[in-house]
């Protein structure tokens, strides 16, 4: 227990009460947990609220459609309904404990002892509850460790990632958001010896976690870690003989420039810019078609080269792929500041990247139809015309009026 109370605008949510009164009325209880009561202590946002109960999930269902809210049975079997009141939904989940895990699932037994439900979570920081009215309830020693931006497991360390080998991930991801200065000395060594596990996680898990990690402000501490222990190169083979020193250059470069944290950008600072190599990783950790798409684009675009006229880099926009090229340069400017005595190399990195950022294509004044009505017979010829008459359109720098361009039709080609 403590002392601590929130007082975060959405507490006061009228609906989030009216939730939490429905489920702690004769004599059950209702807390907020997780997620939502860590951020109100570290001053974070919070944009979903977490729910525990001791109503068994088919009681809680009974008392929020009672109430004339909606219930929805998203992982019933291990306690969890969703309620959506208002349009708005709130994970609402029993009590529990784990009988029974195998380093991926478990089967849990409902309850109503808060401190067997706090005990079962991963970290500290993640295990606080919070009434209705503000006051913090700490089981396990996680305010503590918010205060000093510890991220700790709770119980032991290697316990707690046999039960679900996702944690080796969750540990370095939270560590990334929330943690500072070394990560905890037990979840290294639990990580490091453990990391085979992994192997056991579904691809969508893993790229998951490695999503959020790489969302993160400043993830380069945590993947240094997990560089270190082995866990990097686990999960992102990829990685190995690439290394991760382009990622603090990119993060000082984003906080600078103003970008936003792009982690399939973040992604691109790790891998080698190999298409056959980024397929295969697409592959393998089921990354989205767009996901997919846009890492081949980047690995087969041309490197970018200061000495790169305007004109060379409109056109290869124009005929390119506009997002690799942009990424290529994101990727060169980042690395290219953190170098000494290369001031006019960056400068001209970041005109570059700003012609690439507001370039738009301008439609090619002629169509097909102009062509035809030229003379020039449907067919490959016609296919033809239209490509040599956009090289001369990009190479003028889009200057070309279509009158021009038609006086081309009646040159011979070079």
């Amino acid at each position: 227990m403590t002392d601590l109370r929130i007082e975060p605008d959405w507490l006061a949510d009228a609906s989030l009460q009216s939730i939490l009164a429905i489920l702690s009325a004769d004599g059950e209880e209702a807390r907020i947990v997780g997620g939502p009561v860590r951020n109100a202590l570290l001053g974070l946002p919070v944009t979903d609220i977490d729910i525990a109960t001791t109503c068994l999930p088919e009681e809680t269902i009974r008392r929020i459609e009672a109430a004339r809210l909606k219930a929805v049975p998203t992982g019933v079997e291990h306690g969890t309904v969703t309620v959506v009141a208002n349009g708005r939904p709130f994970e609402v989940t029993t009590l529990r404990e784990d009988i029974e895990t195998d380093g991926r699932h478990a089967k849990v037994r409902f309850g109503k002892d808060w401190t067997a439900d706090s005990k079962r979570r991963d970290f500290t920081i993640n295990a606080l509850y919070a009434t209705a009215d503000g006051d913090v309830i700490d089981l396990v020693g996680g305010a503590a460790d918010i205060e000093t931006q510890t991220l700790r497991f709770i119980g032991e360390a290697e316990d707690r990632i046999r039960e679900d080998y996702l944690r080796i991930l969750r540990f370095f991801r939270f560590f990334a958001w929330y943690g500072r200065g070394r990560p905890d000395a037990d979840g290294l060594r639990a990580s490091t010896r453990l990391k085979e596990g992994l192997s056991r996680l579904s691809p969508e898990r893993v790229w998951n976690e490695l999503r959020k990690l790489l969302s993160a402000k400043d993830p380069s501490r945590a993947l240094l870690w997990m560089r270190q222990c082995g866990v990097l190169t686990a999960v992102l083979p990829e990685s190995e003989r690439w290394g991760i020193d382009t990622i603090h250059p990119l993060t000082l470069a984003e906080a600078e420039l103003g970008w936003q944290p792009d982690p399939l950008l973040r992604l691109m600072a790790i891998v080698p810019p190999d298409a056959a190599r980024l397929t295969e990783l697409a592959r393998r950790l089921r990354l989205s078609n767009t996901e997919r798409d846009r890492l081949v684009a980047f690995a087969q675009a041309e490197p970018v080269k200061a000495q790169e006229s305007d004109g060379s880099l409109r056109a290869r926009l124009y005929f390119g792929d506009c997002q690799a090229i942009k990424d290529r340069l994101r990727l060169a400017l980042a690395t290219q500041r953190g170098k000494p005595d290369t001031l006019s190399e960056t400068a001209r990195l970041g005109a570059q990247l700003s012609i690439a950022e507001r370039f738009e294509a301008p439609p090619l004044p002629v169509t097909g139809d102009d062509l035809i009505a030229a003379g020039i017979p449907k067919g490959p010829e016609l296919g033809q015309m239209l490509d040599r008459l956009r090289r001369a359109f990009v190479e003028s720098g889009f200057t070309l009026s279509r009158e021009k361009l038609l006086d081309l039709v009646k040159a011979p080609a070079d």
